[in-house]
């Protein structure tokens, strides 16, 4: 399970924590604007904007789970088991597979305006990169400094929505994630005043009651609820280092630990990692389960009118710096 956000200051920041029992062996990537994207139906690409993202390498391609482009616009695939539907090939759409989408969109639209304009057009297929990594049940998460989309192919056809709390976690699909947060409507970061009975001498007796009911389990609503209130009341400078800094606090709230979500025969989820973008600098932090340590890698340091993917292992020690 993942959750992914969206922050704003002065720039505009894109992210999410990955969760799962294993790592496929991701990297950061950098894709430069002359790797030539192959698509097995849509028309490929030659040219297209320069990426950076978290990817699992195979073949040569950059298998994407996250990412965001020069232009600023990022973009997310989250696990949706149990609600995605893929369809057949069709003559009358652009017939794009799930493992492609992200270099998609992220290859040509300079804007959620552009994508969702583009999504008009779009037949989710789902083939197989190869018969050992069938397709991913995803929904996605794409958004800019100006706003966000939630896409998910499903059943009844693909669905667009408007995100206004640029936050997205798993099931169930979008419109009931979104429904849910009325339940909690009485939340607030402010301390509560006594409406039960005016009758009886109530007071708030510790810090932080305005949000007694936040749901603190891990299921992938109860951390929608979470990271929406917490990135809704998120407050911090407008600085990089703020923000990047409150950024992975706001994930920090949906951190999973080893240990506490068994998904049997010895295995657990837990968080791989998290990562936040600074999309319109084209800087990529991220941290690992076993390495709080934040690390960077700028598109802008590589030549972005290259061919070939710049590859950067994830650091996943834990880096300590002492003090005496």
């Amino acid at each position: 399970m993942c959750t992914a956000a969206t922050y704003r200051t002065r720039d505009f920041y894109f992210g999410r924590t990955l969760d799962y029992e294993f790592s496929y062996g991701e990297e950061v990537a950098v894709i430069p604007r002359r790797f030539p994207f192959s698509f097995r139906r849509a028309k490929g690409m030659e040219e297209h904007y320069a990426i950076i993202g978290m990817a699992h390498m195979e073949e040569g391609c950059p298998l994407l789970y996250d990412g965001v482009n020069e232009k600023g616009l990022g973009m997310a695939g989250l696990n949706f088991v149990g609600n995605a539907y893929y369809r057949e090939e069709t003559e009358d759409k652009e017939n794009v597979e799930t493992f492609e989408f992200i270099p998609w969109i992220l290859g040509q639209c300079a804007s959620v305006k552009e994508a969702e304009e583009l999504l008009s057009e779009l037949n989710l297929t789902g083939g197989a990169f190869r018969p050992e990594l069938p397709a991913a049940r995803l929904h996605w998460l794409i958004a800019d400094r100006e706003g966000a989309l939630t896409v998910e192919a499903v059943e009844e056809g693909l669905r667009v929505y408007r995100n206004p709390v640029g936050v997205l976690t798993n099931n169930p699909p979008f419109d009931e994630q979104m429904f849910q947060l009325n339940n909690y409507m009485h939340l607030s970061p402010h301390p509560p005043r006594n409406l039960f009975s005016q009758e009886l001498n109530l007071e708030a007796y510790s810090r932080g009651m305005g949000a007694l009911g936040l749901p603190g389990d891990l299921s992938s609503q109860s951390r929608f609820v979470r990271a929406a209130f917490v990135k809704m009341n998120s407050v911090s400078g407008d600085s990089e280092q703020e923000s990047v800094s409150q950024f992975f606090h706001i994930l920090g709230s949906v951190d999973q630990q080893k240990g506490c979500c068994s998904v049997g025969e010895g295995q657990y989820e837990f968080t791989i990692y998290t990562c936040c973008c600074n999309a319109q600098k084209g800087i990529y932090y991220y941290t690992t389960y076993d390495n709080h340590q934040i690390t960077a890698v700028d598109m802008y340091r590589e030549d972005l009118n290259g061919a070939l993917p710049v590859r950067y292992p994830l650091v996943r020690e834990e880096q300590i710096r002492r003090q005496n």
